[in-house]
Parts: C-alpha cells; sequence; structure tokens
C-alpha cells in the first residue's frame, strides 16, 4: 500500500468480499498479501481464502516476488485480463464494428466493415455473430471464454431491456430484441445502448481515466451527447440523457438564421442537413461522408457552413456546460473529427456564452480514442457489469 492508496473502508457490519478484493487489483498493479491485509484491514487468513478463490478463477496470477525484507520474498499477485475475453460491437449509420477484448479493455483483434444500419437487425446481427465468431479464432479465444456481449446502436435505447425505441434511421429496429437475438448464439449477458453513450465510455476509458466529468458529443448523421459526472454514465430516468439533437437552438445575433428559425439542432447543425444545405448540380452531397469530402477539398462553402455548425453546437453546449459544469467536452463523429472547423465554431461560442467560473479549467477537444473508440466502450460497458463486485462473488459462490 502506497502513501497515495486509501484504506478501503467497508460497509459498517460487512468486509470485503472476494468481489471487492478483486477491484483493487484492476488497476493493473501487482501487490502481496501482506499488502492487501494493511488496504483491507481484514485478517491474515481471510485475505488469503479470498485470493485462492480469484487465483483458482484465473482472474489473478502469480506476479513474481517483492523485494525482501529479510527472509523468504513475498509474492506478488496481479490481475489477469487475458482470463475471459468480451465481444464488443460498435454500429453506426453506414458501418459495423465487432472486436473482442480481453477484461481490460484492451481490443485482441476486430473486424470492420461498411453496411447500412436501415438492411434490418436479422441481417446486420447475422453478420454481428458471425464476425464474432470470425475474431475470437483470431484473438486465440474459444467461444466458452465470453463473459458477456455489449453493443452500441446509432439511436434511442430503452437500457433496461436493450431494445431501440422509435430510432429514426433505423427502420425495423423498433422494439427488437437485439439481447434475446444475441443470447442464441452465446452465453452471457448482452448489453445495448446508444452510440454515444459507448463513444463516451470508450473515450473516458482510453484518453481520460483520471477524469470524474466528460461529456462527448458526437456530430455526425445525428448529434448526441453521452454524460460521464462523477465518474460513471448518466442515462437519465429512461436512457435519453444527453438527447441534445432535438434541442432547439437559442437564437443569437450572431446567428445567420433568420429570426424565428425554431429548427432543433440536428436539422441546422446534423450532417444531412449540412449536405442537403451543402449540395449543387456540379456537386452534390446528401450525406455526411459528403460533407467530409467537401471539407477534405477545402470547399469554401462547406468550411463555412461547418464553423457554423459549430456555432450551433456551442449554443446548445452553452447551457450544458453551465447545467453540467463538465471538466472536459470532447468533440467526435464524422463532421466533429474532420478539422478544426466545427470545433473551432464550438469553442467560440462556448468560452463566450457560459459562465467564466464553469469554463475557468474546461478543456474542450477532438476525439482521440480513434475507429476503435466506440468498441471499447461497448466492452466496458459489459467489463463494469460482469466484473462489479456483487456478480463476482455470486459467480464464485456458484
Amino acid at each position: 500500500m502506497t502513501a497515495t492508496e486509501p484504506r478501503m473502508q467497508p460497509a459498517p457490519g460487512a468486509s470485503p468480499g472476494v468481489g471487492a478484493v478483486l477491484q483493487i487489483f484492476r488497476d493493473g498493479r501487482a501487490r502481496t498479501k501482506a499488502e492487501l491485509t494493511q488496504l483491507t484491514g481484514l485478517a491474515r487468513s481471510t485475505v488469503s481464502s479470498r485470493v485462492d478463490a480469484l487465483l483458482a478463477a484465473d482472474l489473478l496470477v502469480p506476479a513474481g516476488e517483492a523485494a525482501s525484507s529479510g527472509g523468504r520474498p513475498p509474492a506478488r499477485i496481479a490481475f489477469n485480463p487475458r482470463a475471459r475475453a468480451v465481444i464488443a460491437v460498435d454500429l453506426g449509420a453506414t458501418h459495423g464494428l465487432v472486436a473482442v477484448c480481453d477484461l481490460a479493455g484492451t481490443v485482441l483483434a476486430s473486424e470492420r466493415r461498411e453496411l447500412s444500419i436501415a438492411t434490418g437487425p436479422e441481417a446486420v446481427l447475422d453478420w454481428v455473430v458471425a464476425a464474432a465468431l470470425r475474431v475470437l479464432r483470431t484473438s486465440g479465444h474459444e467461444k466458452k471464454a465470453v463473459l458477456g456481449v455489449g453493443i452500441g446502436v446509432p439511436g434511442p435505447v430503452e437500457h433496461s431491456t436493450g431494445r431501440p425505441n422509435k430510432p429514426p434511421i433505423m427502420p425495423g429496429w423498433d422494439g427488437f430484441d437485439i439481447p434475446g437475438f444475441i443470447e442464441q448464439r452465446f452465453v452471457g449477458p448482452v448489453l445495448v445502448d446508444n452510440d454515444v453513450n459507448v463513444l463516451a465510455l470508450g473515450e473516458h476509458a482510453t484518453v481520460w481515466p483520471g477524469t470524474s466529468d466528460l461529456l462527448f458529443v458526437k456530430v455526425s448523421t445525428g448529434i448526441g451527447a453521452g454524460i460521464i459526472s462523477g465518474g460513471r454514465l448518466q442515462r437519465g430516468g429512461q436512457g435519453t440523457a444527453g438527447d441534445i439533437g432535438h434541442v432547439q437552438v437559442p437564437y443569437s445575433r450572431d446567428s445567420e438564421r433568420p429570426v424565428g428559425d425554431e429548427r432543433d439542432l440536428e436539422a441546422i447543425a446534423g450532417g444531412t442537413a449540412l449536405a442537403t444545405a451543402l449540395s449543387t448540380p456540379e456537386h452534390p452531397a446528401a450525406t455526411s461522408a459528403d460533407v467530409v469530402a467537401l471539407l477534405d477539398r477545402g470547399d469554401r462553402r462547406a468550411v463555412h457552413a461547418v464553423r457554423q455548425a459549430g456555432r450551433a453546437v456551442g449554443e446548445v453546449l452553452a447551457t450544458s456546460v453551465n447545467l453540467l459544469n463538465p471538466s472536459v467536452i470532447v468533440i467526435g463523429g464524422s463532421i466533429g473529427t474532420a478539422g478544426e472547423h466545427l470545433l473551432a465554431g464550438v469553442r467560440e461560442v462556448v468560452y463566450r456564452r457560459s459562465t467564466p467560473l464553469a469554463t475557468q479549467h474546461l478543456t474542450i477537444v477532438q476525439a482521440r480514442a480513434g475507429a476503435l473508440g466506440g468498441a471499447i466502450g461497448a466492452a466496458h460497458l459489459v467489463i463494469e457489469h460482469v466484473l462489479s463486485p456483487e456478480r463476482i462473488d455470486v459467480a464464485l459462490r456458484t
């Protein structure tokens, strides 16, 4: 135990169980049983039984010897992230990515392809299952090693059931039992969330693990936000927290929109809206990819339109900053990461319209987790569930 590592404080009348002991090791550091005794306040014999149970389950492994202060060097133990695997799925409007991750969220193997979510649930999920079996083989894991499956989809999800709820760009998916479909092929829990939430989890885990309050904003075909507050993903009462795409954009003197324009943010700054506004007979545009292509060519109209879109996003985020007081805002999505144009517009408005105290230490940056960010987030969705202290206690008892 180091000077900065606090002694574990169990609930009154309770002592740390096997699952709670496992949590100590999930930071990746190896420890001795003596260190665990100091940290948990448990008797040495109790610590030994807890550790032995986790060693038997392969969740902990020997990690060499610590320095000796005299006599036989004490043995160290560490978390074994390769003990099991999780399948992580990131589905977008026009792409699918399936990965196998270890219990630390590290991607071991992945497969990506272009697809249309509008093809329907059976066709898309059939590919997900087939791809998962292929990447499992590539990663060296057998099907029985899978502890669970995490899936991000581009639409609203009722988190308690994993069913999409009237998703606007997912025809045929409304109410579809995604967990039930996948559970026919894999043993273990199947957790489904909207794609922005899993992107927020992925960005938080890989780039900002020490940040407790983060807002991830995806600007692509649609617009949405994933909210991490107090270190935990916030979904709200029905799972719709962060749906900023359907917030009416406040009118501003600096706006180029006419007075009385009551469109919501997605209708102004979403990829489809921008493509429609930029389309010409010479350069037809219909999708976010078309907008990105115009930006890549340095099209002045596209640069100006995306900068203005950033200002519209900033108008909505300024209110969010005052309400949630995040330390970091991450801008992602195909348009959000296509150069600095949208980011510049967001910064311009947020820093001007939010309260000085809320922006005093606020950082606004582009997403950095990369193409695997959504899959990593989907993996952590499952990992936090299956490795929770309560579930580990139950699993090792049975």
